[in-house]
């Protein structure tokens, strides 16, 4: 199992991220293909769309939030509104690229890596980790809704340090 992270320890926070190659997008840059990824998912390819496109999916799988996002954005000299960066982040959700986590009632990680997947999160630190190599058998999942089908399953393990 990977050594979670120490409290600030960010540079091994990125470390433990689930490998690249099981981001479907990773590794692409806005000129060999970000344009057709969105038109593919039917969305226009704005010179918005494209850069926040780079931003989040150049580096593989990742878990950012919008103000993360727009942090990114404005550091690298974009000029760019939180709203874009809220609207692009729920398009982008809407048309499969990303993944939504809700973590409370008032709180969301984008996760890049869309396909099935659990994570660990730790409150205290306000960080979600891929699970690496799961392999997890779920049992009793209760039958969906008459003319409903289950679209997905999120398990996210809430971790808390261990008291000396």
């Amino acid at each position: 199992m990977a050594r979670l992270p120490d409290a600030g320890d960010r540079a091994s926070f990125h470390e433990v991220q689930v490998e690249p190659a099981s981001a479907p997008l990773s590794g692409q840059c806005p000129d060999a293909g970000w344009k057709d990824v969105l038109l593919k998912a039917g969305l226009r390819p704005t010179r918005r769309r494209l850069i926040l496109s780079e931003l989040l999916f150049a580096r593989g799988a990742q878990h950012v939030t919008a103000e993360m996002l727009f942090a990114e954005a404005r550091e690298t000299g974009f000029p760019i509104s939180s709203s874009t960066v809220y609207n692009t982040l729920n398009q982008f959700t809407q048309a499969g690229l990303l993944r939504r986590i809700c973590l409370d009632g008032s709180r969301s990680l984008y996760d890049t890596n869309t396909s099935p997947h659990p994570h660990y999160y730790l409150p205290g630190e306000d960080i979600l980790l891929d699970i690496p190599d799961a392999d997890l058998l779920l049992v009793n999942v209760p039958e969906p809704l008459p003319d409903h089908e289950v679209s997905c399953v999120d398990l996210i393990i809430h971790l808390s340090r261990k008291r000396s």
